[in-house]
């Protein structure tokens, strides 16, 4: 077993380490040398390719055009809508200069004091106020609309307290911002778009989700709505896993980006925002992984299928080789991505816990006695099983496979999600069980109040009101008032 599995923590140990060993040990990305920033590594930067290809792809079903736009912001932008501005303005990285020079004695570089900006920058903590200030010169009329533009990109958040994918000061990830003629289409909008975050989570990462919308407290500055996909992790606590915004015409009215209807009349527009970051590669290690390392679920697994033989090298492994390559052509005609590891330079023992550790979801082993007996062994990661099959028709085999793996790592997180799902009408009750993780359904008074106690008290917060649950009201737990509705209230990353 290879000396990187070895020292993996266990999740029962102490699950924050094993995450982090995790990260590291399986090659996803390491600390850099910037305070709260990492290095995203060719694995884990390959996974992330394969979940932007499938995202844009769909945002463009929608009608969505990707576009870019700057990184530095001027700083009178984010002031002009005052709740956006209060939820971003102690996060904000700023650039106050435009130059170095070299100090007196040759010991290193400091500021310029000559080169002071005229007016100071952001770099974005996310782009509404430049956006905005883009599509007030793009919309004139009712026919300019809807406009639909999305964005690939990075952003910076000052974060004090970072965790490589979850939390980093700077992280990849797509902002969406559309602009509408009407109140209702705006709405629709963002709730479509939150539907298409569920559908990718759920088919494509196995992350079962729950669709709700944020309270007031928890919404988006600057936005009416904020709806979310939370998705509970395997320490019981809750990940917020993508985030679609209604957000009225705060920013229309902040950057006076009007447009004339069909009566000829001047309007203001509607808009939306919507996003998802890197930190869906941090659900992805957290739902599913386990003691031996990544479980990655076959659609969004860098290398889907892993050959290794076994042989003494020379003619045994030619032979190998020459049996291996037609299957190799096989499954790469199906779109499978396929290694072929024949390196002799590392044994089959530290290939296949190298693999293991890195979530290959599928492992072929090839030696000489399966060449005489037409099998090769096949062993599945979510699993761990092994069995032997035969080489005639193994293409077709590994294909429905990496299907049923796909599927049965969903179920396996759907089953742990709902066993761990509470109706819960007593605070003690509540405050003993939270120490557990789940995700509690409450009922909740509405008021702020309330759920600054509930944080206060044990540290969980509303995560949304989910919408797959019926709602009845009843009696707020805290405090004794009448309920409209159910929350769902959860310890969170």
């Amino acid at each position: 077993m290879a000396k990187e599995l070895k020292d993996l923590t266990k999740r029962a140990d102490n699950y924050s380490q094993w995450y982090n060993d995790l990260v590291v040990k399986a090659d996803l990305a390491e600390q850099s040398a910037v305070r709260g920033c990492m290095v995203i590594k060719p694995y884990g930067y390959a996974i992330w390719e394969k979940m932007q290809r499938q995202l844009d792809a769909m945002f463009k079903e929608t009608g969505v055009q990707n576009a870019y736009f700057p990184m530095l912001i001027p700083k009178s932008f984010l002031s002009r809508e005052a709740e956006h501005v209060e939820g971003f303005a102690k996060e904000c990285a700023v650039v106050t200069h435009y130059r170095l020079k070299a100090k007196e004695d040759k010991s290193g570089v400091e500021v310029d004091p000559n080169a002071k900006l005229e007016e100071e920058l952001i770099i974005r903590p996310t782009s509404e106020t430049i956006i905005w200030n883009t599509y007030k010169n793009w919309i004139q009329s009712w026919r300019d609309l809807p406009l639909m533009c999305n964005q690939w990109c990075n952003v910076m958040r000052w974060e004090m307290r970072t965790r490589p994918f979850l939390r980093t000061s700077e992280f990849l990830w797509q902002e969406g911002h559309t602009a509408h003629a009407t109140r209702e289409e705006a709405e629709a909008e963002a709730q479509k778009m939150l539907h298409v975050y569920a559908d990718f989570a759920e088919k494509w990462m196995a992350v079962p989700v729950l669709q709700g919308v944020k309270s007031e407290t928890e919404r988006f500055a600057g936005a009416l709505d904020t709806y979310t996909i939370e998705a509970m992790m395997q320490d019981g606590k809750a990940l917020q896993s993508g985030t679609s915004h209604f957000l009225g015409q705060n920013f229309a009215k902040a950057f006076d980006v009007t447009y004339l209807n069909k009566e000829n009349k001047p309007e203001y527009v509607w808009a939306t925002s919507w996003g998802v970051s890197t930190r869906l590669i941090g659900a992805l290690i957290m739902t599913h992984s386990d003691d031996n390392g990544l479980v990655l679920p076959p659609r969004l697994a860098p290398i889907q299928v892993v050959i290794i033989p076994i042989s003494k090298g020379g003619e045994q492994l030619q032979a190998i080789d020459a049996k291996v390559q037609p299957i190799v052509d096989a499954l790469k005609q199906k779109g499978i991505s396929v290694k072929y590891d024949n390196a002799e330079n590392k044994r089959p023992g530290f290939k296949f816990a190298d693999y293991e550790l890195k979530g290959v979801p599928v492992r072929l082993v090839l030696g000489a006695r399966d060449l005489e007996n037409g099998t090769i062994e096949v062993m599945r990661r979510d699993t761990l099983e092994k069995e032997t099959v035969a080489l005639e028709g193994i293409a077709d085999y590994v294909e429905n496979l990496l299907d049923t793996i796909q599927d049965n790592i969903f179920e396996k997180a759907r089953k742990y999600r709902d066993e761990r799902v509470y109706e819960c009408d007593n605070y003690e009750e509540f405050k003993e069980k939270i120490k557990d993780g789940g995700f509690f359904l409450c009922h909740w008074d509405g008021t702020a109040e309330t759920e600054a106690k509930i944080k206060e008290e044990t540290q969980a917060t509303i995560r949304c009101v989910p919408f797959a649950y019926e709602q009845t009201p009843g009696v707020d737990m805290v405090s004794g008032k009448p309920a409209k509705c159910r929350v769902i209230i959860a310890r969170s990353y």
